[in-house]
């Protein structure tokens, strides 16, 4: 429906008020169609903020937006800084256990928006937690806003971890 609506909605063209329109029409379309209308970066806030769930993590369309977005943020590496994190929004949750380790704790707060994770993130978001070098510290130094804070990563969290969390 989603595609359908903006092949509507772009019939004459990419409009200007497009920003105006549901994010997550922006999934179905490319940041070089958008570019009319402002930046690359400017179209990855406006995704950031869309449900990419709306395409399942295997779309071709749905890695293609991740790759789209590294670049135009310009991320040479894997490591991903807090601001950066913040423009990808929903997107975090498709990057791999490399970026999440490289990245430390910045991914963190991200990632627990995320609905699921693959093995490799589970293991890499476990590590940066066992590691403490986060701005959360070690689990053992957590309160329960710390908890509230990634309570989507709670699942992910093995009985190590879990055993150092104060009561």
């Amino acid at each position: 429906q989603l595609s359908c609506l903006l092949k509507m909605v772009t019939l004459h063209g990419i409009p200007e008020d497009l920003d105006s329109y549901p994010k997550d029409l922006l999934l179905f379309l490319s940041p070089s169609d958008y570019a009319a209308t402002g930046s690359c970066s400017q179209f990855f806030i406006q995704i950031g903020k869309a449900n990419v769930d709306v395409l399942p993590r295997e779309a071709p369309q749905r890695q293609q937006l991740l790759l789209e977005a590294l670049a135009c943020l310009k991320i040479p590496g894997t490591q991903i800084n807090e601001e950066n994190a913040e423009i990808l929004g929903r997107l975090v949750c498709d990057l791999g256990g490399e970026y999440i380790r490289s990245s430390g704790g910045s991914l963190l707060k991200d990632l627990s928006q995320c609905g699921s994770f693959l093995p490799d993130q589970e293991e890499a978001i476990r590590d940066v937690i066992s590691s403490g070098n986060t701005t959360f510290g070690p689990p053992a130094a957590w309160s329960a806003f710390t908890l509230s804070e990634l309570s989507g990563l709670i699942p992910v969290l093995d009985h190590s971890i879990l055993q150092q969390i104060p009561k």
